[in-house]
């Protein structure tokens, strides 16, 4: 399966639950998607509430293109079945899935969305931040080839993979970089997204402008942030360049013309243009179509 072009989730926001102030600001950001967390950023004596508040945000979630995706608690804690059975009936576009470690953790899921009536349209996301996760990354990237699962996107945590696994952190994430490339070929396998994960300094976005460039150029298709200084800088590194879609409009208007429409191979530029640079063209044309569309930028 190839991966085809899904909407734009080039910049994810992380929203705890219980911040209220966050919440309503979210009408005034451009992020692409919200992860509303019920997890990590709600502490125990918090849960319950924080998911009452959350289905009544959500009962009434602000008109936009957006995704609105909740994170919930591990199922295997004492909170997570009923986050689940909650968010069944929200009207939210996603479920994320944290502690993920084999196939059957994400099918379970999918049974309890099912059983539960829960709309075709109610995806899956799996985070991606255990060492059973890394070792069984191709067999849950498997699932995406089936609709049936609802799995849609994976995210990396790597925060957790750092603590989990003792690896040491730098700057340039050089020993975190052969886990990422496994992730982003396992998601291209399943014909699913890959989020990178977030980047803890958000004061230094030059820094952070390097983290993004960098996971583009790996192939991820987003970035999750924390903090709304970072969206921008996720837009820009997860959108086209303008190269880049000059290059593809170039490229299909060659293959359009008569003289070309039978030919595998075709000279542009002085480079060998195949037919595969076409479809990578169109691609990249019609992620620019979907960004505009969901921006409501005219390019």
């Amino acid at each position: 399966m190839s991966h085809s072009v899904s909407r734009p989730r080039r910049s994810v926001l992380y929203v705890p639950a219980t911040n209220e102030k966050a919440l309503a600001k979210l009408s005034s950001l451009a992020c692409d998607a919200v992860i509303l967390d019920l997890e990590d950023a709600v502490l125990p004596h918090e849960k319950v509430a924080a998911r009452e508040r959350l289905g009544q945000f959500l009962a009434q979630r602000p008109a936009s293109k957006r995704e609105y995706v909740v994170r919930i608690n591990a199922l295997s804690s004492e909170w997570g079945a009923d986050d689940l059975a909650a968010a069944s009936g929200w009207n939210a576009d996603g479920v994320l899935l944290p502690k993920v470690a084999t196939p059957r953790d994400i099918l379970e899921a999918g049974d309890v969305l099912d059983d539960a009536a829960a709309p075709d349209e109610l995806k899956l996301w799996a985070m991606v931040e255990t060492p059973r996760a890394l070792i069984n990354i191709g067999a849950i990237a498997e699932l995406g080839r089936d609709p049936a699962s609802r799995l849609a996107c994976l995210v990396a945590g790597t925060n957790d993979i750092v603590k989990e696994t003792g690896v040491l952190m730098t700057p340039d994430r050089r020993y975190l970089m052969p886990w990422l490339m496994q992730m982003v070929l396992a998601a291209r396998a399943g014909g699913l997204d890959m989020l990178d994960g977030v980047s803890n300094d958000f004061r230094d976005l030059d820094a952070f402008a390097r983290d993004c460039a960098e996971a583009s150029a790996m192939g991820f298709d987003g970035k999750t942030v924390i903090y709304p200084a970072q969206i921008d800088g996720a837009n820009s590194a997860f959108s086209p360049s303008a190269e880049a879609l000059a290059e593809a409009r170039a490229i299909a208007d060659a293959f359009a013309l008569p003289d070309n429409a039978s030919r595998g191979v075709i000279s542009l530029g002085g480079k060998m243009v195949e037919r595969l640079h076409l479809v990578q063209a169109e691609k990249v044309l019609a992620r620019a179509a979907m960004i505009a569309e969901m921006t409501g930028d005219e390019k």
